[in-house]
């Protein structure tokens, strides 16, 4: 009787430990595939709406650097070529001592004053995406090695961004909130540098993490009813 009681017991911890974990893998991983050729169309829809929603082109040239056509037509590129699959985007950041003023915050406000503002938004947006940041740190010395690029020297920190997706990642540039909070980012940097890379190797991944506290955790609760034999 007790043997068969114990039994049931282990099923029951291994069926809950097992229904956490896929949980939490399902919603840690986006299960959609590729951006397919009409969820594109619609977010490209969502940009031009928020373009036109929040001023002239011009005045996002001055934020992204790039006109909003070439940036529409690289942002099509980017999903066009989706793989299904997480990225994580590297930063390289030099924050600005003189940001000056922006509209929507305080006069006088520092970098990481308006860098907070910005993150704001980008919290909530990221965090229930499954999408968040893996790594940051401050720059300890100037750069080590450069090869063909000038102005690279120097850069406060870095930072590496996980994201769930390329799905994950348009539904948070193309919210209706996202024009106006990226001009804070922008004020607060001096220069950055940031692309996207797909790990090979990424051992510290929050699934590869939980699957083996949760082996752990019923390995310990089969091991303590055992030994109450």
């Amino acid at each position: 009787m007790k043997k068969r009681y114990s039994i049931i017991v282990n099923m029951k911890t291994w069926l809950i430990l097992g229904t956490i974990y896929a949980c939490f893998f399902f919603w840690y991983t986006d299960m959609g595939g590729k951006l397919s050729e009409e969820e594109i169309q619609d977010f490209l829809i969502k940009y031009d709406q928020n373009l036109r929603n929040v001023g002239t082109s011009s005045d996002l040239e001055e934020d992204f650097y790039i006109p909003s056509e070439l940036r529409k037509d690289f942002l099509r590129k980017f999903m066009e070529q989706d793989t299904g699959r997480q990225f994580i985007m590297v930063n390289s950041i030099e924050m600005n001592r003189n940001p000056g003023d922006v509209v929507g915050a305080n006069s006088g406000e520092s970098a990481d004053q308006l860098m907070s503002r910005y993150m704001e938004h980008m919290w909530p947006n990221l965090l229930k995406r499954a999408s968040h940041p893996i790594f940051g740190g401050y720059a300890i010395w100037e750069s080590m090695d450069l090869v063909g690029i000038e102005g690279a020297e120097t850069w406060d920190q870095a930072a590496l961004m996980r994201y769930k997706s390329r799905r994950a990642f348009m539904e948070i540039v193309t919210h209706p909130n996202m024009r106006t909070k990226h001009a804070f980012k922008v004020a607060a940097l001096q220069k950055t540098i940031a692309y996207p890379v797909e790990p090979i190797g990424y051992y510290s991944d929050l699934r590869v993490i939980l699957g083996m506290l949760i082996l752990i955790v019923g390995l310990m609760i089969r091991l303590r009813s055992i030994s109450k034999k």
